[in-house]
């Protein structure tokens, strides 16, 4: 049986302002809590419709019905088990390495799966724009499948992050050199832009590697390539040998 309390608590982590004031963030599914769980985030709590495969005992789990997690769950169709982890402490950012740095990106799946390349393609840090969606939103935890428990995501102030970078930086354009032409480094950083505004002037102003994915298409229309879609694509060049 769960508490009312841990009810209205779950409802409110759906909000940022509530996931900062608890220090708490909500991930559902057996993959993504065991990922999380074997990692080094801590566990509040855990309610799950299942007896076995959950190793935790005592306090922290709460067994309920299909019906109460229907209640709980952030997910069309519940899975089976949700649980609370507490928010770590923002760790300092460390210039070695391949960096991705994200300016304002905003949709949950985008960054959700853009960290899910990052862990893919060996980025252990990804540094966030202060206005980019919190990887802690309940959709984004999701959309990464795990990948949140390698990758460390740090929101700052780009200007100033930037502003004393030694690396080369690379920009993702329409206008810049392509992608394909150069042996990319492998202590570098590689800036992505918003949705619908690409990378912000100010941010820009810091990119030493303006770069672009060349369109191939006859008719050259397309206008742009999604922002993951973008990034797949140049982290594979990245690491390309």
């Amino acid at each position: 049986m769960l508490p009312k309390s841990r009810y209205k608590l779950i409802a409110s982590l759906q909000q940022k302002k509530y996931r900062t004031k608890n220090g708490l963030f909500v991930a559902e599914g057996l993959k993504v809590i065991n990922e999380l769980k074997n990692s080094a985030f801590k566990l509040s709590f855990i309610c799950t419709t299942i007896d076995d495969e959950i190793a935790v005992t005592g306090e922290e789990i709460f067994h309920i019905t299909e019906r109460e997690l229907q209640k709980i769950s952030f997910l069309k169709t519940p899975n089976k088990v949700l649980a609370v982890f507490k928010i770590p402490e923002q760790p300092a950012i460390f210039k070695k390495g391949l960096t991705v740095v994200l300016d304002d990106v905003r949709d949950p799946g985008n960054l959700g799966t853009i960290i899910r390349l990052c862990d893919w393609f060996g980025v252990v840090q990804l540094v966030c724009s202060e206005q980019t969606v919190d990887c802690f939103n309940p959709k984004v935890v999701q959309a990464t499948m795990g990948s949140i428990a390698r990758v460390q995501v740090i929101y700052t102030d780009l200007d100033t992050y930037l502003s004393k970078e030694s690396r080369p930086i690379y920009a993702a354009v329409m206008n810049g050199a392509s992608i394909y032409a150069d042996t990319l480094p492998q202590d570098a950083v590689l800036i992505m832009g918003n949705e619908a505004n690409g990378i912000s002037e100010s941010v820009q102003q810091f990119a030493t590697h303006p770069v672009t994915i060349p369109r191939f298409g006859t008719l050259q229309k397309t206008e742009s390539l999604n922002v993951a879609m973008a990034t797949s694509i140049l982290l594979n060049e990245f690491r390309r040998p």
